[in-house]
């Protein structure tokens, strides 16, 4: 008995020791909880009820070279209701006039939000959604509605704020405007004027405090935020809304005539490089035209017979021919080795100088220049080339520009026909600004410059950088063949036989050379060929003030498909119209010759504007300035559409004044 009573408290002493230990252990690690890993729990803790959200910043505003916008940044809020921290009698009290207020602003009955209000308050909802994409006006309309006028706490008022990126234009240059995005790795994808330059447009990002409530949802705690975001700078872009206007339609009318694949306009101020107008369409499959992707940058293709220029260029500079030498056409086919190189006139030109060969655009004549002139050093052509720079990009700050080709002997791909078929402009390649850029340095009388997208960084009304003009190449070329090659250019337009004597007008010079490569020509079936129609010159011819190249892909070869056809009225077009919106004529004829139609129209003005108008006058028919004029003087806004003769008024003649604010003008 007595050693089972031993062997008990042994075992009681050991249970004892046992929990004392534990009982030491337990303690010791709450005292190291507390001390040691405290403040990293409480951390976690609060890591996991609030955390820290980045506030967007507002990017700046994307200008057109006159102070219209092109993209812009706007806030859009969303109001949201927690039920929680309002008080009953303040709820009971206010809910109705609050939905009062909100059917009213929001054009819904107010039933819909008593109702949606009384069940977030019966549910506990703590982030019941109110509204969505309200704009600043209606967000602080809002503000002051009764209940949400007593703050986020008593009002259970909660604003969710995000910026959202506006165009102005809508569709016009929208993919030249562009955008910059990044996904949730932070990776960014960069198009256009908005990726080129966001490094000014972007801002820094600000922060603001979240707690984190039911479902999984974050509200903001209070109304301010911990860091202010700053907004992006303004960028001025070289682009002319109105050329980019007369571009797009001239280019879209196009497109749609010839049920083009797709196609590009741009259009460059000579002396300066900087881009006027850049549009880009392409065709979905319902036959509609939208701004997909940035051909005019990106796509580097084979030119076709706008290479002439080029060729003619280097052959000139290398004294391989002049102007005044002949070259027998054959007809119309040379053959070198198993390939044969035709012109598009059946029976060819007979015996031609190199200046007519151009004219005509005579494809045997040029092959026949550059490889005779240039056989037993191939690499001597190619050299000339490159020294124009040709060879290189031209470095402009938006992403993804093409890469020209102009392949060296040996290269992969160089045969014994290369020389003959880079003369008019296959095996080579390149993207149509890239053959603007050097179009436009025969217009500026040598002087190769890179394009130009931006005018300035702006913060405010301060200037925060300009940007100039920067040359390239001071010189192409001799000043003596830049000479030759314009005179050829504007013989391409002015002369019965030159290519593009279609275009011609008296009263307007233009100075150009036509292009129509062929797609798909090796292996391919007939029927399977496709074109690249081009037109790219300057105007006016004598002192060019701007360059402009069209290229349109694949029309349908029953409509037409030469350059002189296709592209070459969209150019002439938008040279016709650029020039009556910018006359460039300093001469100053008789001022006074009477002329019956003006006197007429003149009279007609003066004696609308001498009446005491008090109702809107009937303008159909009247000059649309003088109609502006009329209108403006009576105090209304006008908004004009069109050019012309006023065709239509929104608002019918005889309305009275004091009910008018704004009328709209179409002209035609």
């Amino acid at each position: 008995m007595a050693f089972t009573s031993k062997h008990i408290m042994t075992r009681l002493y050991l249970v004892a020791g046992g929990l004392f230990l534990f009982a030491g252990l337990v303690l010791f690690k709450l005292v190291s909880i507390q001390t040691v890993q405290g403040e990293k729990y409480k951390e976690l803790a609060l890591e996991r009820t609030e955390k820290m959200f980045t506030i967007p910043p507002n990017r700046g505003n994307l200008y057109s070279d006159d102070g219209s916008l092109l993209a812009t940044s706007v806030s859009k809020y969303s109001i949201r209701f927690d039920a929680v921290t309002v008080k009953e009698e303040d709820f009971k009290k206010l809910v109705g006039p609050l939905s009062e207020k909100l059917g009213r602003l929001l054009n819904r009955p107010a039933s819909h939000y008593e109702q949606l209000l009384r069940k977030a308050k019966a549910q506990k909802n703590r982030y019941a959604l109110i509204a969505r994409n309200l704009d600043y006006s209606q967000y602080m309309s809002i503000k002051e509605f009764p209940l949400f006028n007593l703050g986020p706490y008593r009002g259970g008022l909660i604003v969710d704020q995000k910026t959202v990126r506006e165009h102005p234009l809508g569709k016009i240059a929208e993919r030249s405007v562009g955008y910059e995005r990044f996904d949730e790795n932070g990776y960014a994808t960069r198009v256009g004027l908005e990726g080129a330059f966001g490094e000014y447009l972007r801002g820094k990002e600000g922060k603001r405090l979240k707690q984190k409530i039911a479902k999984g949802q974050w509200k903001p705690i209070g109304l301010d935020n911990i860091i202010e975001p700053q907004d992006g700078y303004d960028v001025v872009s070289t682009i002319d809304i109105n050329i980019q206007d007369i571009a797009h339609h001239g280019l879209l009318r196009q497109l749609e005539k010839y049920k083009a694949e797709h196609g590009c306009v741009i259009v460059m101020e000579t002396h300066t490089g900087e881009i006027k107008a850049i549009s880009n369409l392409g065709r979905t499959e319902e036959g509609k035209y939208y701004e997909r992707l940035n051909y005019a940058v990106g796509e580097s293709h084979e030119p076709g017979s706008t290479f002439k220029l080029m060729s003619l260029l280097a052959a000139l500079e290398d004294q391989v021919v002049d102007t005044s030498t002949v070259i027998d056409t054959e007809k119309g086919r040379w053959r070198l080795y198993d390939r044969i190189v035709r012109d598009s006139k059946h029976g060819g030109y007979g015996e031609i100088s190199v200046a007519e060969a151009f004219e005509v655009s005579s494809n045997t004549a040029f092959a026949k220049m550059i490889h005779n002139g240039y056989k037993n050093d191939p690499q001597a052509f190619v050299n000339r080339l490159r020294l124009m720079g040709l060879h290189q990009e031209l470095g402009l700050p938006i992403k993804g520009e093409g890469k020209p080709v102009i392949r060296n002997p040996g290269d992969k791909g160089w045969s014994g026909i290369s020389l003959a078929w880079m003369s008019h402009g296959y095996e080579v390649s390149l993207t149509p600004l890239q053959t603007l850029a050097f179009y436009n340095a025969i217009a500026n009388d040598g002087e190769l410059l890179r394009p130009r997208l931006i005018k300035e960084v702006k913060e405010w009304n301060s200037t925060i950088q300009k940007f100039d003009k920067e040359v390239i190449n001071p010189r192409i070329a001799s000043e003596e063949n830049i000479k030759k090659v314009q005179q050829l250019l504007k013989n391409v337009v002015e002369k019965e036989e030159g290519t593009g004597h279609r275009l011609y007008a008296p009263d307007f010079s233009m100075a150009g050379k036509t292009g129509t490569a062929q797609k798909n020509y090796v292996g391919k079936d007939p029927d399977k060929l496709r074109y690249i129609s081009t037109f790219a010159g300057y105007f006016p011819a004598e002192d060019p003030k701007y360059s402009c190249i069209v290229v349109i892909h694949e029309p349908d070869k029953s409509v037409g498909y030469y350059g002189a056809d296709v592209s070459g009225p969209v150019f002439k077009s938008i040279a016709q119209k650029i020039y009556a919106n910018n006359p460039m004529v300093d001469e100053v004829a008789d001022l006074d010759p009477f002329n019956e139609v003006l006197e007429d129209a003149y009279e007609s003005y003066f004696e609308a504007a001498q009446k005491e108008i008090k109702t809107i006058p009937d303008l159909e028919g009247m000059s649309g300035m003088d109609a502006i004029s009329i209108l403006e003087n009576l105090g209304l806004q006008v908004e004009v559409r069109g050019n012309g003769k006023v065709k239509k008024q929104s608002v019918s003649q005889g309305t009275r004044l004091s009910q008018v604010t704004k009328i709209i003008l179409e002209l035609s």
